[in-house]
């Protein structure tokens, strides 16, 4: 994870610490000497794609600068069900109470990691990008979209300020998909790619005739999609959105789409199962 991504970073941390210890942990401020140290393995207990580990040791760090943890995977990395993922090693109090809120990032981290790896190895990766939307968790994009990254995936746009992205509420408020264009094309800098969603044939004439450079197919058909790469004959982006799922994206990976996009792989992943274990 790239340093400037750090300052960010530990302001989620801190916020989840607060959270979760408010005053202060009581429950092992009672039972553990300040002085003792300790030692524990986070454990694989499916196997997974490993997304998070960087967040999992900072937790520990905020409590206790002199906690270490000794990682024996990276993340991208698969971890096989029943390996250590790597030793936390220090202040035994700062461990057990960063224990919950460490694992939380690094279980929902490498769900999201996890099962984005599930729908990048049902395409033919080299032919098509699988990318992720805004379908995140308020306040943790950043992090939930690195997880995809460490999955194989790509990153949508990260935000409503990092590009132009014409949805059917737009153009309801523009009268049409031609006057919503027109309008972006008159107010914005020609180095932006406009893409416009649309959710028929006639709309993927319009948007190419109004000089989409990107085009959003929204929950169309496998017909209609192949008719719009028909169409589109290369001269636009073409991206495939809307209800897709492990059983229908293999096929639409075929048929000459450039983008896919899958709010599921942030949305409706699941956290994976690990433990932290003292040893």
């Amino acid at each position: 994870m790239k340093e400037d991504y750090l300052s960010p970073i530990d302001k989620i941390i801190d916020s989840a610490l607060e959270e979760d210890l408010g005053p202060g942990d009581i429950t092992t401020a009672a039972l553990v000497d300040p002085f003792m140290k300790g030692k524990a393995r986070a454990l694989a207990r499916e196997e997974i794609i490993l997304a998070g580990i960087e967040v999992f040791s900072r937790v520990f760090s905020r409590l206790d600068p002199e906690i270490i943890v000794e990682c024996k995977y990276h993340d991208g990395d698969v971890v096989s069900r029943g390996e250590d993922i790597c030793i936390v090693k220090g202040s035994m109090r700062g461990i057990l109470s960063g224990e919950r809120t460490a694992l939380n990032f690094l279980q929902r981290l490498s769900g999201i990691a996890t099962l984005t790896r599930r729908y990048v190895e049902k395409t033919d990766s080299s032919k098509v990008r699988v990318l992720d939307t805004r379908k995140t968790t308020p306040g943790l994009r950043i992090l939930e979209k690195y997880a995809v990254r460490k999955g194989g995936g790509f990153n949508h746009r990260f935000g409503l300020f990092d590009g132009i992205l014409v949805k059917d509420n737009h153009i309801a408020a523009a009268g049409s998909i031609s006057k919503a264009l027109a309008k972006i094309k008159a107010g914005v800098p020609h180095t932006l790619r406009i893409e416009v969603e649309v959710e028929d044939i006639e709309g993927v004439k319009e948007a190419m005739e109004a000089g989409a450079d990107a085009i959003l197919l929204d929950n169309m058909s496998v017909k209609e999609m192949r008719e719009a790469v028909s169409i589109a004959g290369g001269r636009v982006l073409l991206e495939a959105s809307g209800g897709i799922t492990l059983e229908s994206i293999e096929e639409i990976s075929k048929i000459g789409i450039d983008l896919i996009s899958v709010g599921a792989i942030t949305r409706s992943a699941r956290s994976v199962d690990i433990s932290l274990e003292l040893i």
